[in-house]
């Protein structure tokens, strides 16, 4: 049986000093993994912090020499794959990214973790060359956050329009999109001319308005298109009769086992 414990004046205990909840950083350990102790070696002069985290190895390196420890890490180390290459947004704080890149030994069953600090305005070098997977990643980079990237073989936008403006993965980016986002489809479809005509794009789904006829439709209170509100119009609701349990009926057989 669990233990009783008392719920006194619970609305007043404060759980978390702060406003939001801080998550615990992770456990760090020390490299004493033969394996990953033969990977910072490899590495050199190279790193700059090397520790444990979650059982795999996690490399801090300078932004200039990205490319060179791919290859020892590919080429010497045995990590032939990358599965994963993005950014964290630390603009605010630091004026600066943070790049990662996870790695995979097959032979070895061991993961790397490359990790960056890139400034503001500066670019990195593709690993393109070492790693054919990191073509799409550095491209989704350079569009989510607008981070350059040297020496790609065709460097452009891979999820958003050609033309669109902004890095919707910046913090500084607006949830719902900017004024330019809630004209787009207008003036890519119609044109600029058609803007009071037609009216910005609906960019907030979260709001539901439970009196608007126009967007949303009320099971069992269904109106024609931009009708007035009424909740005393009820209609009744025909389901169909293909399916297992006929809801049609006030009550079944099924109904009445199930309640």
């Amino acid at each position: 049986m669990r233990k009783y414990v008392p719920k006194d004046n619970v609305q007043k205990k404060a759980y978390y000093t702060d406003r939001f909840h801080v998550v615990p950083r992770v456990p760090r350990a020390e490299v004493t993994d033969e394996h990953f102790a033969s990977v910072v070696t490899a590495l050199g002069e190279d790193v700059k912090e090397a520790y444990i985290e979650i059982g795999q190895l996690v490399v801090h390196i300078d932004p200039t020499c990205n490319f060179d420890v791919m290859k020892t890490l590919k080429e010497t180390c045995g990590y032939t794959q990358c599965s994963e290459q993005s950014a964290v947004d630390y603009l605010a704080k630091d004026n600066e990214f943070e790049l990662f890149w996870q790695l995979l030994n097959v032979t070895e069953a061991k993961r790397v973790r490359v990790v960056c600090r890139l400034a503001n305005g500066a670019a990195i070098e593709s690993i393109e060359p070492l790693y054919k997977s990191a073509n799409f990643a550095e491209r989704e980079m350079f569009d989510m956050f607008g981070i350059k990237v040297n020496n790609h073989p065709f460097l452009k936008r891979i999820l958003m329009p050609d033309d669109w403006e902004g890095h919707p993965l910046l913090k500084t980016y607006p949830l719902h999109g900017d004024e330019f986002a809630s004209w787009y489809e207008v003036d890519k479809i119609f044109g600029k001319e058609y803007r009071d005509i037609i009216g910005p794009e609906n960019r907030d789904p979260a709001k539901i308005d439970i009196e608007d006829t126009k967007r949303f439709s009320r099971i069992g209170y269904e109106v024609p298109f931009g009708a007035d509100y009424n909740a005393d119009q009820e209609v009744e609701i025909e389901y169909s009769e293909t399916v297992l349990v006929n809801y049609n009926k006030k009550s079944s057989k099924q109904l009445d086992e199930r309640r």
